[in-house]
């Protein structure tokens, strides 16, 4: 059965790779913001991020006669705020104020698409990472530089920003971006069968 990947990240791209799984690439209509979603104020942020990877896997589906099409969503939430990508350097220096010193969730949304019958598995995985106190010239330093800017909560945990990481309590892989031991049971649960 074909995998089909309905995203843009490359981290998520080099990840399915390294696990030998094949997929195809494909780029999702989709836009990740509330109001595209139909996020209610008051809902989870787990709903949030599985809304929203159901919408980037549906928006894929259409274009795909048979096969699995997968859909991942990642939000960082600190406090009761989600944190999405920044999109300037003065919201990255913000984003990381907030995370310096402190716990936050790390929540992925997954969504499956068993075409052609348009069946639709979601879960939701979530992750707990502490930063230690980060200084103003370490802020200044890591947002000059091009990793902030296309991650949730401005940061990569397997790149530069790995060093502000004191503690980390769940699947590591969720931080970096695909929580793979979720993504295979929905995968197995909609009838995919690993290459022996």
């Amino acid at each position: 059965m074909h995998i089909y990947l309905a995203s843009t990240s490359p981290r998520r791209r080099d990840l399915l790779r390294r696990l030998g799984i094949r997929f195809q690439l494909t780029t999702p209509a989709a836009s990740e913001t509330p109001e595209a979603v139909g996020h209610k104020t008051g809902s989870t942020p787990a709903r949030f991020a599985v809304a929203c990877a159901r919408v980037k896997a549906l928006s894929v589906a259409g274009r795909v006669n048979a096969g699995l099409v997968v859909g991942v969503d990642t939000v960082v939430v600190c406090g009761k705020q989600i944190l999405g990508k920044p999109r300037s350097r003065a919201e990255a220096r913000k984003m990381l104020g907030m995370l310096s010193g402190r716990t936050h969730s790390v929540i992925s949304g997954v969504a499956v698409v068993r075409m052609p019958e348009r069946r639709v598995l979601t879960a939701a995985e979530t992750t707990a990472v502490s930063f230690r106190r980060l200084s103003t010239d370490e802020i200044e330093r890591y947002i000059s530089g091009p990793e902030p800017y296309d991650k949730a909560g401005a940061y990569g945990i397997q790149e530069q920003a790995g060093i502000f990481v004191s503690r980390v309590s769940g699947c590591l892989l969720n931080v970096v971006g695909l929580p793979v031991p979720l993504l295979l049971d929905l995968l197995c649960k909609a009838g995919w069968q690993p290459a022996s």
